[in-house]
């Protein structure tokens, strides 16, 4: 393998704030869809238990980073 197809694994991506968060919701859809369909015991059951998962773990990450934000603004 060349250098040159190593690039662009190697490269920073800039993107906006609200970009930066963005890239964590596909992430998470991805996590949740796999962890569910290894947990659930009937295929039609994934779809709704996948979403409720993904939403669980988006707002659940988002109040991390918000609780971090608050105890290093406090700390700072």
């Amino acid at each position: 393998m060349t250098l040159c197809a190593l690039v662009p694994l190697l490269a920073m991506i800039d993107s906006p704030g609200a970009g930066r968060l963005a890239m964590m919701l596909p992430l998470c859809l991805s996590i949740a869809v796999v962890y569910k369909t290894t947990r659930c015991e009937e295929l039609r059951q994934v779809p709704l238990a996948a979403l409720a998962l993904w939403g669980t773990i988006v707002v659940a990450m988002y109040a991390v980073g918000v609780g971090l934000w608050i105890v290093f603004s406090i700390l700072a």
